[in-house]
């Protein structure tokens, strides 16, 4: 169990919005890395993928098993990409000003072994459509996380937040 939860570093989506959400040079202090993020995405569609790459790796070495629930059904998926899975956003078609809640955390970071994600996300519509999601990836990477980009199918609105966290188990 976690000892201390330290901020590394925050981004806040200004006006325009973003391609993606960027943390360099995460420093090798902590044990583990967690991220909490509220986002919402300038998209014409609702519910729209949200991954993340580490260490700029773009190559399909990213494997996820997803589970999720809409309100009406559940279901599950798999697939091998080239980013760890780890939310479905709020999209334009979402209920004005709703943002999705996301957080996903790395155990072992620095390890020289592929690294475990697991992540949990909420996606309110204040309607008939509302989605949970829970994912378990692996990024087939063995070295140190040194920087992640956190990046949807459509660009994040003004106002998504993301926040890292790193956490010391001594």
């Amino acid at each position: 169990m976690a000892n201390t939860y330290t901020l590394i570093s925050s981004v806040t989506v200004g006006s325009g919005g973003a391609s993606s959400i960027d943390f360099t040079s995460i420093p090798a202090t902590y044990t583990d890395l967690l991220v909490k993020m509220s986002t919402r995405a300038v998209a014409t569609s609702n519910f729209p993928n949200t991954r993340v790459r580490f260490n700029s790796d773009s190559g399909s070495n990213y494997t996820y098993r997803r589970l999720y629930g809409t309100g009406v059904a559940a279901g599950s998926d798999t697939a091998t990409e080239t980013g760890a899975m780890i939310a479905n956003t709020n999209g334009s078609d979402s209920t004005a000003n709703t943002f999705a809640i996301t957080d996903f955390y790395i155990p072992n970071y620095l390890s020289s072994n592929q690294k475990a994600i697991g992540a949990e996300t909420a996606s309110e519509n204040n309607g008939t459509t509302a989605y949970i999601f829970a994912m378990a990836d692996i990024w087939t990477g063995t070295t140190a996380i040194t920087s992640m980009s956190i990046y949807s199918d459509y660009n994040f609105a003004q106002y998504s937040t993301a926040y890292l966290y790193g956490i010391s188990n001594a």
